[in-house]
């Protein structure tokens, strides 16, 4: 099993020990996640460190309006090394709008060029931002993975377009129908589970830290609701997370 997002750098304890949990209990893949230069960073020195880690490196909207956003050749030197995965994350967020509106589409805009430039996949943060997301996505050509997805406004698009879906711990939520709802019909070929740990831990958990060994319980709602074995969508979401960020098949 992978977890397909979560901020090792972010959590309280070592990453040595969150990854030794998550290996006792079959997640043997995490992409950690780089919101930032020092971020991206300290992702990628988890990356050597830890067997099975790999790295997304961004910067997200955010920092738009900080001095982060103006070291786009930094984050360009970091995606040279060799755990550099994805480019994210990056994307549009109107929910907070800690940085102007037209800044973060200048800033994302940016790095979608710059993931096409490196060849590699995106993995978009959007919140309350679904027509300005897929506009700017719209001449993107490589893989997608739409984060933690809270956007049914966007599934069509998604469907449409081949877009990878992640679904984080706010899916296994009592009130969390819409996006029960929209586990269910993505496509096969097409879905993936992440904790975006330290945060949204799925609902046996919730109120505590979240870690990468809890995507099993994410994982165990998105079967229960797809109506398949969790074996066979464990299976099938850690093909899917290998193709998406190029990693070696299972």
């Amino acid at each position: 099993m992978i977890d397909a997002h979560a901020h090792l750098d972010g959590c309280d304890e070592p990453p040595a020990f969150l990854v030794e949990r998550a290996r006792a209990v079959g997640v043997s893949r995490i992409v950690t996640i780089g919101t930032g230069i020092a971020s991206c960073e300290a992702a990628l020195a988890i990356a050597d460190a830890e067997e099975g880690v790999v790295a997304a490196l961004g910067i997200d909207p955010h920092r738009a309006g900080e001095a982060d956003a103006k070291r786009i050749p930094e984050l360009i030197d970091l995606l040279e090394h060799p755990a550099a995965v994805a480019v994210g994350e990056i994307g549009l967020d109107y929910f907070h709008d800690r940085a102007p509106r037209d800044v973060q589409r200048a800033l994302f805009e940016r790095q979608l060029e710059v993931a096409s430039e490196v060849g590699l996949p995106v993995v978009i943060h959007t919140r309350d931002a679904d027509d300005d997301t897929a506009a700017a996505l719209a001449s993107f050509a490589g893989p997608v993975i739409l984060h933690c997805f809270s956007a049914p406004g966007l599934l069509e698009t998604a469907a449409e377009r081949g877009y990878y879906v992640s679904f984080a711990g706010n899916v296994t939520y009592p009130k969390a129908v819409p996006l029960r709802d929209a586990a269910r019909v993505v496509a096969a070929d097409r879905i993936l589970a992440e904790t975006d740990s330290p945060y949204l831990s799925p609902q046996p958990l919730r109120g505590k830290r979240n870690e990468p060994a809890n995507v099993l319980h994410t994982l165990a709602v998105l079967a229960e609701t797809r109506g398949i074995p969790v074996a066979a969508l464990e299976a099938q979401i850690d093909r899917n997370a290998s193709v998406a960020f190029g990693l070696p098949l299972p």
